[in-house]
């Protein structure tokens, strides 16, 4: 199976990622990763375990470039793979921002948007005829969409806009037997926020308070969630959002 997975981080980040664990729990896939704002991540990093991978930069926020990535990309499924499509695509790429709505500018709105909402929605389109039938697309979403947290107002809102989306793309899609579902992690310990989650212990620890399972997240909780999502396992499960959060505030 062929996946594509867009990414966020710098390579020396990726190993500490949602998107390294899901290369390390896709197995018997071969990877296809698109690398957002960052040089391309070598296709031999030691977390992709023997999988064979090929790294494009796109930036996820360039509308007017997805038309020219999409192509380089069916050019490379034929040159690498033979092939004229591929099976999963991951919607991943993002980042976020931490202010009050009452001082949120709107270059931080429109940034969120350009990335969360239309790099989703039009980044699918244009990769749509190379997916195939029977494939899965997953979203993601976060823990933020259900609960409050003061200074993530813009963020969960262009979340909440992906869930949303994707029972959209899942009735659409339908036809082709394409599978469309969001995964919402909760608290985790990654780059996200400058590693606020992971690195600070007061907000470690805040959150390790309201989740069931009594601790936050790390990339190793996400990444099978995923896999399992691409594989032919949960072939009946469309348009549904998974929180993957271990109960955060329940």
């Amino acid at each position: 199976m062929l996946s594509i997975c867009t990414l966020k981080s710098a390579p020396s980040l990726l190993p500490r990622s949602p998107r390294a664990s899901l290369c390390n729990h896709t197995l018997g896939h071969e990877l296809h990763c698109s690398s957002m704002f960052c040089s391309p991540c070598s296709s031999s990093a030691p977390y992709m375990r023997g999988r064979e991978a090929v790294a494009m930069r796109l930036d996820v926020s360039e509308l007017p470039g997805f038309s020219a990535f999409a192509s380089t990309l069916q050019r490379r499924l034929l040159d690498v793979w033979g092939r004229d499509s591929f099976d999963h695509l991951v919607n991943n790429a993002g980042h976020g921002e931490f202010t009050p709505f009452a001082e949120t500018t709107k270059a931080q709105f429109d940034g969120l948007f350009d990335v969360h909402v239309k790099g989703v929605y039009f980044l699918t389109q244009a990769l749509l005829p190379y997916i195939a039938n029977g494939g899965r697309i997953v979203n993601f979403s976060s823990g933020l969409t259900r609960l409050s947290a003061e200074g993530f107002s813009a963020y969960a809102a262009a979340k909440g806009t992906i869930e949303v989306l994707t029972r959209y793309l899942a009735k659409e899609f339908g036809p082709r037997g394409i599978a469309v579902n969001t995964v919402a992690p909760g608290a985790i310990e990654t780059d996200f926020g400058g590693g606020i989650v992971r690195d600070n212990a007061e907000v470690n620890a805040l959150y390790a308070g309201m989740t069931a399972l009594g601790r936050v997240g790390v990339p190793d909780d996400i990444g099978p969630m995923v896999a399992s999502l691409l594989s032919g396992d949960n072939r009946w499960v469309t348009g549904q959002r998974i929180e993957v959060s271990g109960g955060q505030a329940i």
